[in-house]
């Protein structure tokens, strides 16, 4: 394993058809990155646009690695390409389209230093999308999230984040490719018990280009996020299935049993079925359990191959 020299940084971009932004965005954050000898890695996710001409000409630069997808892999995907390479003790994704400062990576990165947390999201603050609908749909996705796993945090979607390199790259095959990587990650971070912290981040105006984020992300989103409470506490599913079904079978049977009918196949049906869902949970949650168990031991092990 590499070994990660402490208090170190790598800056992961990924890019998307971003050619009419990206030139200006570099320009920027290049600079900034060198002079804080900080290594910046930008992942082209098989852009269409002329982007990726825009990052071969910067791919000679110190500190620089360029990354091309062949086809276009997703959001997440372009992100595992960067996180997996980072070498650094802290990696910080930021999105290419020139929406987030340069500078608040200083800040964040001190921040997290100082509180020694695993990970710390950008926190918008005020900053709202111009589309209502989608913000309709983000407060959505919160407030579902919050029924399933528990939501220490506020802005759960933002592609600004800072993390502990062994750790995220431990959490990666446990996340999609798809935009619900950023919600995803977040909230395996948190289940895992790993200290999750917000700070506030400046937002800029999209300088050009467009959002790819559609109704489609937001039901990916849902599911993934189903997907991630199964995995991590399956019976805060399972339990209120089981429950309902029992209640509904007793509530059903209880008028047929006390008119000396017996008990009614309606009834037996659905308390059959709360007793199964329970069973699926319990047994569900022993095998996220063992998972877990097995996610717990490898950045440990990570970590003593780093010291060898």
């Amino acid at each position: 394993m590499p070994i990660r020299s402490p208090a170190s940084l790598t800056v992961v971009v990924p890019v998307y058809n971003e050619a009419d932004s990206l030139e200006a965005f570099l320009a920027e954050l290049i600079p900034f990155c060198r002079k804080n000898g900080w290594r910046l890695i930008l992942v082209n996710d098989g852009s269409t646009d002329g982007s990726r001409a825009i990052l071969d000409a910067r791919r000679g630069e110190k500190f620089v690695e360029v990354i091309h997808h062949k086809v276009n892999r997703g959001y997440g995907g372009a992100l595992k390409s960067g996180l997996a390479r980072a070498k650094t003790s802290h990696v910080v994704t930021i999105d290419g389209d020139g929406q987030h400062v340069p500078a608040d990576i200083e800040t964040i990165f001190k921040f997290a230093l100082d509180t020694d947390a695993d990970l710390v999201v950008g926190n918008r603050g005020a900053w709202k999308s111009a589309n209502r609908y989608r913000e309709f749909g983000k407060r959505l996705i919160r407030a579902f999230t919050r029924l399933l796993l528990p939501l220490p945090i506020h802005d759960l979607n933002s592609g600004f984040k800072l993390y502990r390199t062994d750790l995220v790259q431990a959490y990666l095959p446990l996340c999609p490719n798809t935009m619900a990587f950023s919600d995803v990650i977040t909230l395996v971070f948190i289940n895992q018990r790993n200290l999750v912290l917000e700070h506030p981040i400046t937002v800029r105006e999209r300088r050009a280009g467009k959002s790819t984020i559609n109704t489609s992300t937001a039901i990916d989103t849902l599911i993934e996020i189903i997907n991630i409470a199964m995995l991590f506490n399956p019976i805060r599913i399972f339990l209120p299935l089981a429950l309902i079904f029992i209640a509904f079978g007793v509530l059903w049977g209880t008028p047929f049993f006390l008119m000396g009918r017996g008990i009614s196949v309606g009834s037996m049906l659905a308390i059959v079925t709360g007793l199964l869902s329970l069973f699926i949970g319990l047994i569900a949650s022993q095998l996220s359990a063992i998972r877990m168990g097995l996610l717990h031991r490898r950045p440990a092990e990570d970590n003593r191959d780093d010291e060898r």
